[in-house]
């Protein structure tokens, strides 16, 4: 794949978080995901705000940081929601009652110019990019 046809991903922070602990019920499909992203060489990007949200969730603090080293520090775009994604998303949240969390990911996701969302939602916020699961990306 040359770099004219990569596509850019943004992964929502289920997925992530599915990627560290092998506890969770979608950690194999996550590291089949990985993998594709990788070998494909696709663009991802996941917010900075997720860092945090994954270290506070996670059991195991120390594998936790060493994914950050490994993985997302060396091949993923980490970027911030800025103050425009978070502005909008607090009125669409307010005015059509969406989930914050899941319109902020949306919205930085469409201000990054990524092709598509993969989460494990079923429930959501549409801010006009595709939005795919595990089984519809992994097909």
């Amino acid at each position: 794949m040359n770099n004219m046809d990569k596509s850019s991903i943004y992964l929502d922070t289920n997925i992530v978080a599915d990627m560290i602990d092998g506890a969770r019920d979608n950690h194999d499909l996550s590291l089949e995901l990985l993998k594709i992203l990788t070998l494909e060489e696709y663009d991802v990007f996941i917010s900075e705000d997720m860092l945090s949200t994954i270290y506070y969730i996670s059991n195991d603090k120390r594998a936790t940081l060493e994914f950050f080293e490994n993985i997302i520090y060396v091949d993923w775009q980490v970027v911030p929601f800025g103050r425009d994604v978070i502005k909008e998303a607090t009125h669409l949240s307010l005015a059509q009652g969406l989930d914050l969390e899941d319109t902020l990911q949306c919205l930085c996701a469409k201000s990054n110019s990524c092709d598509k969302l993969i989460t494990n939602d079923k429930k959501f916020s549409n801010c006009g990019i595709e939005i795919v699961g595990y089984e519809r990306f992994l097909k």
